[in-house]
């Protein structure tokens, strides 16, 4: 990789993330290489060479910038001339409130665009190592090659890559109804006062634990895809999978109600105890302790509300177990989005640990500004927290538990809490636009200072 020109920057990947980065350097003036294996070297998911090209769903989901954290974040995008936002409003379908585009015409648009752009020149074919010179974007996305997951895996070491998704859902926790629910750890094990509250308990009784194993047995579950397998999975199995091991499988796993006290309750123990650990530092939201599922997103819903407690649960996202490569980000990546050991690397897309097309899409804006900045001869900061790309950056850098970290959908979960809410109206009528009102200002600022 000798010979590179420093104010050069190259992208490897030219997804939603790296078509993106590519865009936003070369609008800053600085010469941009593309590098993208397709259609070379397939994926069992792609079927062209396009850039940005959809493979899933068709929709980025809402487009409601004033009551909805990836509204806002479409926001934020359109604000930052991104190229992913103006070919998908210019290629966009009926879909009420939310955003959905023609995938064709739609990845057709990008590719025409970066390809008329005179600072994008594209280098076809596969990187297998990671560089060591010159300034490069790694945005390969969930199916980066194996040659290249494995030079990454090289770099940041055993345990710190993760190949496959094993995503349990995850709780908005003002919707968990905490007068039958508890804060305890088990056996009230921590040294401290936080450690011994950390869980949020939801209690079972015999009844309710025949029903839930009914309703999970029953319920609508999803196939791997080709190219997937379910071998990797032993070690951390679906619970529908568990539960058709025995009907007792799951209250001696996840579920056991061992060393645990029920404070509303103390001398009723439960036949059955679900647990919801802290998701992220603000304490906002909560994953439900080995609940990763294949089971399809509508049932979901309807089989966790079974749960006492969480009957009016609000989720952050939903369970699933899929191939997905990301990094442990809040280990590895600063809030620059450069790999900490190897800051000539910059990591953009889903591969960070975002989820989801528009938020892989914001970190290679982020990305490709961060690093035509440098390229230029000065440094830029993120965006404040308190903005959709500013609160992912946040939680993937930090904000985030990297023992338990899994890519996260951006959510107003993910935003600092309102100091104007915390003792007077919580209503979303009141909070969402309040948080929405607060991002745009401050995304303004972020503008205005480059």
């Amino acid at each position: 990789m000798k010979g590179i020109a420093m104010e050069q920057v190259h992208i490897i990947g030219a997804g939603l993330a790296g078509s993106e980065a590519a865009w936003q350097i070369a609008q800053a003036g600085v010469q941009v290489v593309l590098h993208e294996m397709r259609p070379k070297v397939e994926t069992f998911a792609h079927r062209t060479g396009d850039c940005a090209e959809i493979v899933c769903s068709n929709s980025f989901r809402s487009d409601d910038d004033q009551m909805n954290a990836v509204g806002q974040l479409h926001w934020e995008m359109r604000a930052a001339g991104g190229l992913i936002m103006a070919m998908a409003d210019k290629h966009r379908l009926p879909a009420g409130g939310a955003l959905a585009v023609d995938r064709d015409a739609f990845s057709a648009a990008v590719t025409a665009a970066l390809t008329d752009h005179p600072l994008v020149s594209f280098a076809p074919g596969e990187i297998t190592e990671l560089p060591t010179e010159g300034r490069w974007i790694v945005a390969t996305g969930p199916l980066t090659s194996a040659a290249l997951g494995q030079s990454i895996l090289q770099a940041t070491g055993e345990g710190a890559l993760a190949f496959f998704d094993a995503i349990a859902p995850i709780v908005h926790a003002d919707s968990i109804d905490m007068s039958i629910c508890w804060l305890q750890s088990r056996y009230d094990k921590g040294e401290t006062e936080a450690e011994r509250t950390a869980y949020i308990n939801c209690p079972m009784t015999k009844a309710d634990y025949e029903a839930f194993i009914d309703a999970l047995l029953a319920a609508d579950k999803t196939e791997f895809y080709e190219g997937e397998t379910a071998g990797y999975f032993d070690g951390c199995l679906p619970i529908e999978v568990m539960a058709e091991r025995g009907r007792e499988t799951l209250r001696h796993g996840p579920m056991k109600p061992v060393g645990l006290t029920n404070a509303h309750n103390p001398t009723e123990k439960a036949y059955a105890v679900v647990q919801l650990r802290r998701d992220n530092a603000l304490g906002t939201l909560y994953n439900i302790v080995g609940f990763q599922t294949k089971m399809k997103y509508g049932a979901q819903t309807e089989v966790f509300r079974r749960i006492p407690g969480l009957q009016h649960a609000s989720f952050a996202r939903l369970g699933g177990i899929h191939r997905n490569t990301f990094l442990n980000s809040p280990l590895l990546i600063d809030d620059r989005l450069r790999l900490r050991t190897r800051p000539n690397l910059r990591f953009a897309g889903q591969v960070t640990g975002v989820e989801g097309y528009v938020e892989s899409a914001a970190m290679g804006l982020l990305a490709g500004r961060m690093a035509a900045a440098e390229a230029l001869g000065r440094d830029l900061p993120p965006p404040s927290p308190a903005t959709s790309m500013g609160a992912l950056v946040n939680h993937i850098t930090g904000g985030a538990d990297a023992k338990t970290f899994q890519p996260m959908n951006v959510n107003f979960g993910l935003y600092p809490p309102l100091d104007e809410m915390r003792g007077g109206r919580k209503g979303r009528k009141d909070r969402y636009p309040a948080y929405t009102d607060r991002a745009k200002a401050d995304f303004r600022a972020w503008l205005a200072a480059q």
